[in-house]
């Protein structure tokens, strides 16, 4: 692959009503870490691999007398090898510097942002906060991938701060293949069921942990006569939603702050679509029960239920479960390798559903030809993570 051919330049995003500005030099510095990245993923990864094979696996064979067995163990064997080493410590920091590298361009014109969100928000009845939501440990206890101040820290009065810096962020990390508004997973949902359910006409749509709403705006728009409730605990992450849906001219959402694990102000059987996008890995082994039965009760009977995620872990070889397991460690992402290894039958089970009802499908985010013409997805490589290509799970309520 010639990344430096092929990849497309961040100002290819559309600048929606409330999108930061950038300059000539924040173009060209967002520009850097996504052909970085690109470059880890396609032409350094692959040595990891290498210097497993032929120098880590037999090492551990010679001391222990027998193949590593878990992803663990893989894991600290490759701790001591340097080139693992060096491309870890270059993915950590690529990372952090995408944060940093949009803060300071949120920051330097966070008040123009703000009278521009504040524009759209004002007196929007589609818009719900709420002060007695408390930020859940799952979220408080860690800047998930690093970003400072997570989805919901407030420096000041309506800020906005860590909602747009992600918003302009997540293009480094996926390279644009997740189209010029980020919307490549919800797009590939209203795709998946234009393709597989088309008589699948949803009323109302529930999508959990909403963020800046990149499900539920194309979620909205694939089905504009129904009612979205998109709802998330970051104050910040649902007011700029809330602004950039009705930049884009889209009215049939209702941005609700609210903690998923309860939702008592909805009656049950009162949702025919539950979704979620990359949600359940920022969860926990208490919180992520309590939703699912949340929804279990809000879904209507012959309603679906459906959760982009990343695959999981089970049939893999310990090497790629290692390798997939990197953002448990390094990228601030403590509940990505526990909940990898779940057995979400059984967990669906536990939620009051039939687990026999799951069925598990590729989803694969529409390729969006303003970036890069006709070509396939894959075409960026595997990133193992970060890639748009998800194993979705989810049932029909019977």
């Amino acid at each position: 692959m010639t990344a430096a051919k092929t990849l497309p330049s961040w100002d290819v995003l559309t600048k929606h009503g409330v999108f930061p500005e950038a300059n000539h030099d924040e173009v060209a510095r967002l520009n850097f870490l996504t052909h970085l990245n690109v470059h880890l993923s396609a032409s350094i990864l692959p040595g990891v691999k290498t210097a497993f094979d032929t120098q880590v696996k037999p090492e551990f064979e010679k001391e222990h007398g027998r193949e590593p067995e878990s992803r663990h163990e893989v894991r600290n064997a490759m701790l001591k090898h340097p080139y693992f080493q060096t491309w870890s410590a270059l993915r950590r920091n690529t990372m952090e510097m995408r944060q940093q590298a949009g803060r300071a361009q949120v920051l330097r014109q966070i008040e123009n942002l703000v009278e521009k969100v504040d524009g759209y928000n004002q007196g929007a009845e589609s818009l719900i906060l709420d002060d007695s939501v408390q930020i859940p440990n799952n979220v408080g206890s860690v800047d998930i991938h690093c970003q400072p101040g997570c989805y919901y820290t407030e420096y000041f009065e309506n800020d906005v701060t860590v909602a747009a810096s992600y918003d302009l962020g997540l293009f480094v990390t996926t390279a644009g293949l997740l189209g010029t508004l980020s919307d490549g997973g919800g797009k590939a949902v209203g795709n998946w069921l234009q393709d597989n359910h088309p008589e699948f006409m949803p009323k109302r749509i529930l999508d959990i942990g909403c963020t800046i709403g990149h499900n539920a705006v194309p979620l909205a728009q694939a089905f504009p006569d129904a009612e979205v409730i998109a709802v998330d605990v970051a104050r910040p992450s649902l007011r700029y939603a809330h602004a950039r849906a009705k930049s884009m001219g889209v009215n049939n959402i209702t941005f609700i702050q609210a903690n998923a694990e309860t939702l008592s102000q909805f009656e049950d059987q009162s949702f025919d679509l539950i979704t979620t996008a990359m949600f359940w890995h920022e969860t926990s082994h208490s919180v992520m029960p309590n939703i699912l039965k949340t929804i279990n009760r809000l879904l209507k009977t012959d309603g679906l239920t459906l959760h982009l995620e990343q695959p999981q872990y089970h049939g893999m070889g310990v090497y790629e479960q290692f390798i997939r397991d990197w953002d448990t460690y390094f990228n601030n992402e403590p509940y990505w390798g526990p909940m990898h290894e779940l057995d979400l039958k059984q967990s669906l089970n536990d939620a009051g559903f039939n687990g026999d009802d799951m069925f598990e499908t590729g989803v694969v985010s529409s390729v969006d030809e303003k970036i890069f013409g006709k070509r396939e997805a894959g075409d960026a490589g595997e990133d193992y993570g970060r890639a748009p290509v998800w194993n979705a799970f989810g049932l029909w309520k019977r």
